[in-house]
């Protein structure tokens, strides 16, 4: 089988890319395909987030296990793109290079059969520039926490004054 995913970039213009890609495929060849298609070097770090309708990130997929302390790491090689993507879970976010946080959406629009003579991975379409620099992002922040009180009762804290 193969897909038809759409790829967007998180930013206030339109910018996207429309991809085929073999479903049996690692989600590292996804991952190859978006950098390669968007004009990247496809050297930076790099990680697949599932999410649910709303796009609200759930587990990482990373592109290699940078986690400490025996915690365990799903690993882009080993995931394999029909198992993460479905019709029923049509939805990733992908983050690009963690320093300039290149975000992107990723969307199954359609699952197709194989045609011969075709090579996949095979760019449909592509809308839009990337820009020089990121988009910025805006994080909110928690309502429910006070930093002005946080600091304010530094003294009630327990830090060591003679950490150093």
């Amino acid at each position: 089988m193969i897909y038809k995913i759409r790829i967007i970039l998180d930013a206030k213009e339109d910018i996207f890319r429309d991809i085929e890609i073999a479903a049996d495929v690692s989600l590292e060849e996804l991952h190859n395909s978006i950098a390669q298609s968007f004009g990247f070097l496809g050297t930076e770090m790099a990680s697949f987030y599932t999410c649910d309708e709303e796009w609200n990130q759930d587990e990482e997929i990373a592109l290699f296990d940078m986690g400490e302390g025996g915690a365990t790491v799903r690993l882009m090689n080993e995931t394999f793109l029909e198992d993460i993507l479905t019709e029923q879970h049509p939805k990733l976010i992908y983050v690009y290079d963690f320093l300039n946080m290149w975000t992107f959406f990723v969307e199954l629009a359609d699952v197709v059969e194989k045609e011969d003579g075709r090579a996949y991975p095979n760019l449909l379409f592509s809308f839009g520039e990337l820009p020089d620099a990121p988009p910025e992002k805006k994080f909110e922040a928690d309502p429910s926490v006070d930093f002005d009180d946080t600091f304010e009762n530094y003294d009630d804290l327990d830090f060591d004054e003679n950490w150093n």
